[in-house]
């Protein structure tokens, strides 16, 4: 695949890591139950300043392990030791930040019937959807034991060309850089927390 005008030549998503509070729980979820076999070995804690530096952490102390999930991507699991005390509950889905696993599959509802009898819970029934950009997605999301969203996918059709017109159409119609990046400086300030203090825009919900 060659790179775009202006970008660079990306191969594929190499693998996609999720944080979780304990690796081996972890290990019993998504290897045990979700069945992804292992890419490599749980690795011993290791810390260090070039691992400080490589991850954006002051006093980086982590563990790690990867699993295969399909025949080209990988999914890795970090433990950090020094994880803070406040960090106990997940980003919520709609939260700058928040990211989600999804998982293709041939039949999305044997699956989730499936793992439903293994008991992991899920937020609906199967999402159909047959028009708009996403038409052919059969989806639905669960959880990890540490509450990280995951999805289950199944693509029962792809509309290439499409999407390709669709896409292409974006491009020659959409707002220019500075018209968003003064957009966002707009927003900022209109959600600024009041004073007061009666705004709580960082605030988590109690059932979290």
């Amino acid at each position: 695949m060659s790179a775009l005008s202006g970008g660079v030549a990306l191969q594929a998503v190499h693998h996609v890591g999720l944080v979780v509070r304990d690796l081996d729980r972890s290990i019993h979820f998504y290897h045990d139950v979700l069945g992804l076999p292992f890419a490599n070995e749980p690795t011993p804690w290791f810390d260090g300043p070039e691992l400080e530096k490589g991850v954006g952490v002051p006093g980086a102390r982590l563990r790690q392990v990867c699993f295969w999930a399909g025949e080209h991507t990988m999914m890795e699991l970090i433990e950090y030791g020094n994880r803070p005390e406040t960090s106990t509950h997940p980003v919520p889905n709609n939260h700058l930040g928040a990211a989600h696993v999804c998982f293709r599959v041939a039949d999305v509802r044997a699956t989730r019937a499936e793992l439903e009898r293994q008991g992991v819970t899920f937020y609906s029934d199967v999402n159909v959807v047959d028009s708009g950009p996403l038409a052919g997605w059969r989806w639905v999301y669960f959880s990890d034991p540490d509450g990280l969203a995951l999805e289950l996918v199944e693509i029962a059709y792809y509309l290439e060309d499409g999407r390709r017109l669709a896409a292409d159409a974006y491009l020659r119609t959409r707002p220019d850089l500075a018209t968003v990046e003064a957009r966002l400086a707009a927003s900022v300030v209109s959600t600024s927390p009041d004073p007061t203090g009666s705004h709580r825009s960082d605030a988590y919900p109690e059932e979290l």
